[in-house]
């Protein structure tokens, strides 16, 4: 068994993690792929005259990403001592897009995420990226509250 598991260190996606690991375990997955997408967002507003858009860009991309493996790091420790390939992926672009991409190339069995991330926005039921990939994908979604 293949499974992709979403992390950006809110709540539900730590939620999520530790479903994840019990999962795997119970059915014994082969492989386990943890990714998390982040995104840098610039608005002209936010850019000071002293300072390029593109070295803006890439202080917020530098930032992210090292974000990004910090989270990485800490949820492949959930996976620690599972007797499974256990792989990080850290990846730029929009959340859901990236995730709907992945889980179309990826031949998963099972997507696992949390019902909510860091965005601001809140959804009645469900955050906009666990909805769009859970409306997108073919593969079987597991969505922690």
């Amino acid at each position: 068994m293949k499974i992709l598991v979403c992390t950006d260190s809110s709540k539900h996606s730590m939620k999520a993690l530790k479903m994840a690991a019990q999962v795997a375990a119970g059915c014994k997955a082969d492989t386990i792929d943890i990714v998390h997408v982040y995104h840098v967002d610039l608005h002209l507003s936010d850019l000071h005259s002293t300072v390029s858009q593109i070295e803006q860009y890439e202080f917020m991309q530098k930032f992210k990403k090292e974000e990004g493996e910090k989270i990485l790091d800490a949820a492949a420790r959930v996976f620690a001592g599972l007797n499974a390939e256990v792989n990080t992926i850290l990846k730029e672009g929009h959340p859901a897009g990236t995730i709907i991409k992945m889980a179309a190339a990826g031949n998963y069995d099972l997507i696992v995420m949390g019902s909510r991330g860091l965005g601001g926005l809140k959804k009645a039921l469900l955050g906009s990226v666990s909805n769009a990939v859970l409306q997108e994908v073919q593969t079987s979604v597991l969505i922690v509250k």
